[in-house]
């Protein structure tokens, strides 16, 4: 498994706690860099919201929020489905709770939406190469994605499981959707 996301030294701790090297790589990548994106293979996992409200936030925002959510994916699967395809692999996207019910003023939602679209439209392009495609849907999660963290929220182990659940299954099993949600969430 590659773990890959901007910051090295967190991604570093986490390859540890699944078992090291040996079972998880971690590779420094920002998703909106094409050369990072070629460096990295199999697991897109970047993001960032706002404000809800079109007239709460900056178009400048707006543009950063797009690249890395929607363009960063697009580029993450570009830069792994040769390998994948090669090896018969398991392209893991991750979306969110927001890519499936739309929240109001929320451009982060929007760029989630695409997100699952974009896993959708990968699985039908890919069918019949052998690679499996997974889109991982996580609900409230604590990370530092909040500016104050939740309570009652999803762990990042949580969302672990969920990733090495599809990843687990045989070859002639693909999980298409995995959306989990804390117990505490409603929405």
């Amino acid at each position: 498994m590659v773990l890959a996301a901007r910051s090295l030294e967190r991604l570093e701790g986490l390859a540890e706690e699944l078992g090291g090297s040996e079972h998880a790589l971690a590779v420094r990548c920002d998703v909106s860099e094409w050369e990072d994106q070629q460096r990295m293979v199999a697991f897109a996992n970047a993001g960032f919201g706002g404000p809800r409200g079109f007239l709460k936030d900056t178009p400048e925002h707006w543009r950063e929020m797009v690249l890395t959510n929607v363009y960063g994916a697009a580029l993450t699967l570009r830069a792994t489905i040769p390998a994948l395809t090669d090896s018969r692999g398991h392209l893991i996207l991750t979306s969110s709770v927001a890519g499936r019910r739309v929240l109001p003023g929320s451009m982060y939602s929007c760029t989630k939406h695409a997100v699952t679209a974009m896993g959708e439209a990968a699985r039908q392009d890919l069918h019949g190469t052998g690679v499996r495609v997974t889109l991982i849907e996580p609900g409230m999660t604590d990370t530092p994605f909040f500016d104050e963290r939740p309570t009652d929220a999803l762990e990042d182990d949580d969302i672990a499981r969920a990733v090495l659940y599809a990843a687990s299954q045989p070859a002639h099993v693909n999980v298409n959707e995995i959306l989990l949600r804390p117990t505490a969430q409603a929405g």
